[in-house]
């Protein structure tokens, strides 16, 4: 009787599983950024990254509170602080230049400049080929439904009720 309950919660469980294949493919790169507390700079002051990719604005246990906020407010890691873990993605039309600073230290040059190129032209992924005779039934949830109907019905016969 339990290898029947087994079975059942398996084919429950195969029916609520989702399709791993359809997940989006992870795109770009990170590109971190860092505080170099001795010199109040930025480390790396200056980064080129591709549409897609993100820049990761990271530091912890400094002694005085940074920030990176971008000139026209395209990012901003908010209010200065000791420890800060920010990301920002350049999305696709995003190129250019993007020039920003640490307010509390901008007049000590505590700036930096991220150079965003554009991403390469993707060629479009082919259609897949239907088979002329093919049919657009669901014939795999349709297979699924009457397997769980069928380990139902053997459960409930091992368990007297059938």
């Amino acid at each position: 009787m339990n290898t029947a309950k087994a079975l059942l919660v398996t084919a429950l469980l195969l029916l609520l599983q989702g399709d791993l294949a359809a997940q989006p493919a992870q795109s770009g790169d990170t590109t971190v950024i860092s505080v170099d507390s001795t010199n109040l700079r930025f480390s790396p002051s200056s980064v080129t990254v591709t549409e897609g990719d993100t820049v990761r604005f990271f530091w912890s246990g400094q002694a005085l509170p940074h920030n990176a906020v971008e000139e026209n407010g395209v990012f901003d890691t908010g209010e200065p602080a000791r420890a800060v873990d920010f990301s920002f993605t350049f999305e696709r039309g995003m190129n250019g230049t993007y020039a920003f600073v640490c307010e509390p230290h901008e007049s000590v040059g505590m700036v930096g400049q991220i150079v965003v190129e554009p991403a390469a032209e993707q060629e479009p992924e082919p259609e897949p080929e239907v088979p002329a005779d093919s049919e657009d039934t669901p014939f795999l949830p349709m297979s699924w439904t009457a397997v769980t109907l069928a380990l139902a019905f053997a459960l409930r016969r091992l368990q007297g009720n059938g």
